[in-house]
């Protein structure tokens, strides 16, 4: 039994596409409103921003050393530190040719980045899919073996019946006729349990 098509909407299938764009754009977005609202002037903001970003920075390094490391949670915290880079660099300047070349460059990179886990969600969707057809395809070549096992079962079964039927029968007439003898018919190869069952048919 085939499985159900199910049709993506185009705007479902676009989102994971367009998520890294509208993250570097909000986070540029955002920076310019701190920068409309005095962040330009504020040391205190600035070093607090810093420090954020090296934090996130120190905790992508940590996740991605040893065995123990995690690349999803490395990643998560070196695009943090990317972010908060951006923020701060476009909240403290002037103009905004260096947010916009800042916001490009990190929209690039992010991109970059996504497409690599893309790829490798690709290939387990794919190695997934090939699995569950391999075994769709064993259980299905197992379900028709078991098909044709029980069908020859069922017509020997049929055959052997017709046959003892055919057989009792045979010698039911035979016992109407003189001269009948149930040991010869024995010594010739007549089952033991024939007469017992023509007895009580």
């Amino acid at each position: 039994m085939n499985d159900p098509t199910v049709t993506r909407h185009w705007l479902a299938a676009a989102a994971p596409k367009a998520a890294p764009a509208i993250a570097t754009t909000t986070v540029l977005a955002l920076a310019r409103i701190w920068n409309a609202n005095g962040a330009e002037h504020s040391v205190g903001n600035a070093v607090l921003m810093t420090g954020l970003s090296l934090a996130a920075a120190g905790a992508g390094v940590c996740a991605s050393i040893g065995r123990a490391g995690d690349p999803l949670i490395a990643g998560t915290a070196f695009a943090a530190s990317g972010g908060l880079v951006l923020s701060g660099i476009a909240a403290y300047s002037d103009g905004m040719s260096l947010p916009l070349l800042l916001w490009a460059i990190s929209t690039v990179l992010a991109y970059a980045l996504a497409a690599r886990y893309w790829r490798e969600a690709r290939r387990e969707t794919a190695a997934f899919e090939r699995q569950m057809t391999a075994r769709r395809e064993d259980h299905r070549h197992a379900e028709t073996v078991e098909v044709i096992r029980a069908r020859a079962q069922v017509e020997a079964a049929h055959e052997t019946s017709a046959y003892t039927a055919a057989l009792a029968q045979a010698i039911a007439a035979r016992q109407a006729l003189p001269g009948f003898d149930p040991a010869a018919l024995l010594q010739g190869g007549a089952p033991r349990e024939l007469p017992a069952h023509d007895n009580h048919a």
